[in-house]
């Protein structure tokens, strides 16, 4: 049985949504899509330090054990208020008078929202070489160790918009799409490299795509 499925995302997947109309950041191992929030926010400056962040991780905003963002004690009032180091962020009501209850109580603030959660960061990333075996053309992307060769395919499919007409293999053998690399017996030796020595990109599994000649099937 293979590993539980999640909407895992690489960091190179997440760089790329780095706009006001298109703004994706990473805290505490979520992926979140704040495009919404950018356009609720639109003409307020408290969403300048979100777009100043887009497509990047946030995650030393937050308190890792209370999943919430950090708190400091404010040298003048003496008591304790947001850490909010790039300016006020939305959702943080700030008080002139020293109290605790800065929180508005009337909404969810946004990084606790699940709304907005789009999945997870993988838990490692690793180099995938991808080959056309009928054109010649190869590609490295990086991939979730938790993502299967079916996924693999949909992201390849930028370059290759035929991909799934292609059968997939690894060393001559066919690949299970429903599997990750790893279940399909393609495991990740960069760590061995790195002891070795060697480049941690010294060597970089291949997967090889052979076009399915449709014409052909079912005939000997």
């Amino acid at each position: 049985m293979g590993i539980q499925r999640y909407n895992v995302k690489v960091t190179t997947e997440i760089a790329v949504h780095n706009t006001h109309v298109d703004c994706w950041v990473s805290y505490n191992g979520g992926v979140y899509d704040l495009t919404d929030l950018c356009k609720i926010w639109a003409e307020r400056k408290e969403i300048q330090p979100i777009l100043a962040h887009a497509g990047k991780d946030i995650s030393h905003w937050f308190d890792h054990e209370k999943n919430d963002i950090k708190y400091y004690v404010h040298p003048v009032t003496g008591v304790q208020v947001p850490y909010c180091p790039h300016g006020p962020i939305p959702d943080v009501i700030p008080h002139v008078v020293p109290t605790t209850t800065w929180r508005p109580f009337y909404k969810c603030p946004w990084w606790l929202d699940g709304k907005y959660r789009k999945g997870y960061l993988t838990k490692n990333a690793r180099p995938c070489r991808i080959l056309n075996v009928l054109t010649g053309t190869q590609f490295v992307i990086m991939v979730c160790e938790e993502d299967s060769i079916k996924r693999i395919q949909e992201r390849s499919l930028i370059y290759n918009a035929n991909g799934k007409s292609y059968t997939w293999k690894f060393e001559g053998k066919n690949l299970n799409l429903d599997l990750t690399l790893t279940e399909n017996g393609i495991p990740d030796e960069r760590d061995r490299f790195v002891a070795c020595k060697l480049p941690e990109d010294y060597y970089i599994p291949c997967l090889m795509c052979y076009y399915n000649d449709e014409c052909s099937c079912g005939k000997e």
